[in-house]
């Protein structure tokens, strides 16, 4: 029978080593982050905990759980057996007592650490409650959020705003603007530095959902468009409410909160967008949609390290040069000693490990001795039955020689006087 349809076409599905290199090599350039908390928290903070995950995503480990019996594990722990061997860039550690709660960002794995207090948070369950209308957040998430960082200044700014202000940003992928596409950027993660009447900088972080909604058209036409199914339960006919006459208590035409209005929000988008009549080179109405959760954090001090090196910076402990200088000393010289105390281990651990191994080795040679002389002594008993062997073989042959010889004179003696009877017999 012969073959029936067309031949099938092999599709090439995998990459070559080229290609890889190189996604390797650009993924190795995306920060990643690590979002946990340490000691004992309250159940509101083990939320605020997943919701800055949320934030962080996709780049995150949105499913990470803490050991209980390993949270007072350090910063440089983490780093060490966590976050090198997955490549995670920044940890984000909450932690909590009677009368704080403190937030720790730290570069790994060199540093540096900042830590700020956190004075006011709301979880995004919280914020989401307050709306009419909340966004679905499950298809939010595939793509990393738009930073922005407003109010830290320029370059005449102190340097623990710069390095806030760099902190934030490194924390999310960058964005290049000549290949990016409109329908990757749906969230937008806001940084706004306050300074009150105290000269207290806070920073507030809001998080935001990017909603785009078509205008030039009937705004009932839109909701048309939109897939968003009027009430018609007291219009005649589907022109009625387009037109907008049918009964006069019907509430039909009145506004959405999700319409944006203003038009200086209207642009004009370069690329198609998520949503129903957001089309290319059309104009669209960008709303912020807030999402949560929402944090007012202060910046506390600016360590070297991950949590374990010199203070450049505190908020409330100021020190003079000698003092710092002092303190200073007294670091390097508990590093000398540790550098010490480390090398004089290290040098205990070689010398046992040493007197081990010829310890091992002189038992080997005792026992290799011990089987030289059991084989010699085996090789002797041997030598000794062997040659008693040969001896009593010589013996044996000698005996049997002079038997022989014997034995062949005797027969002839014998036989002649037998033959000589035999003769005088026969005479007789």
């Amino acid at each position: 029978m012969p073959k029936r349809g067309r031949k099938r076409k092999k599709t090439r599905t995998h990459t070559g080593d080229e290609d890889n290199a190189l996604l390797s090599a650009e993924e190795a350039k995306i920060p990643k982050s690590l979002v946990i908390r340490r000691g004992k928290c309250d159940p509101h903070v083990s939320d605020l905990v997943q919701d800055v995950r949320k934030i962080m995503m996709p780049y995150t480990a949105s499913n990470f759980k803490e050991d209980a019996n390993y949270r007072k594990l350090t910063l440089n722990k983490y780093s060490q057996h966590v976050c090198l061997p997955l490549g995670i860039s920044h940890m984000l550690a909450f932690s909590q007592n009677k009368e704080k709660l403190n937030l720790r960002i730290g570069k790994t794995p060199q540093g540096p650490t900042l830590t700020f207090r956190v004075h006011q948070f709301s979880l995004a369950k919280h914020v989401q409650k307050l709306q009419r209308r909340p966004v679905n957040t499950n298809t939010l998430a595939a793509n990393p959020p738009i930073v922005v960082t407003n109010n830290f200044g320029d370059a005449t700014a102190p340097p623990q705003v710069k390095l806030m202000r760099i902190t934030f940003q490194n924390m999310f992928p960058a964005i290049n603007v000549s290949n990016v596409k409109l329908k990757e950027c749906r969230r937008v993660v806001l940084f706004h530095l306050i300074e009150d009447e105290n000269d207290d900088q806070r920073v507030e972080v809001r998080h935001y959902a990017i909603k785009a909604t078509p205008v030039g058209v009937n705004r009932k036409v839109r909701r048309l468009i939109q897939t968003k199914i009027p009430n018609l339960n007291k219009v005649q006919d589907i022109a009625d409410y387009i037109a907008g006459t049918g009964h006069p208590g019907t509430s039909v035409d009145a506004a959405s909160d999700s319409e944006a209005e203003d038009n200086s929000a209207v642009v004009e988008l370069a690329q198609n967008y998520t949503g129903r009549g957001n089309r290319g080179q059309s104009k669209s109405a960008l709303k912020l949609v807030e999402l949560g959760p929402r944090l007012s954090i202060e910046l506390i001090k600016v360590e070297q390290g991950l949590g374990e090196g010199n203070i450049m910076f505190h908020a409330f402990v100021h020190k003079t040069p000698e003092e710092a200088k002092e303190i200073q000393e007294s670091k390097e010289k508990v590093a000398r000693l540790k550098g010490e105390r480390r090398e004089q281990q290290e040098r205990n651990v070689e010398r046992k490990r040493k007197a081990k191994e010829e310890k091992r080795e002189a038992k080997r040679q005792r026992k290799k001795e011990r089987e030289e002389a059991a084989l010699d002594e085996l090789r002797r008993k041997e030598e000794e039955e062997l040659e008693d062997d040969n001896e009593d073989d010589a013996d044996i042959e000698d005996l049997l020689a002079e038997y022989t010889k014997k034995g062949s004179d005797a027969p002839d003696h014998f036989g002649g006087d037998e033959e000589e009877e035999g003769i005088d017999d026969d005479s007789d």
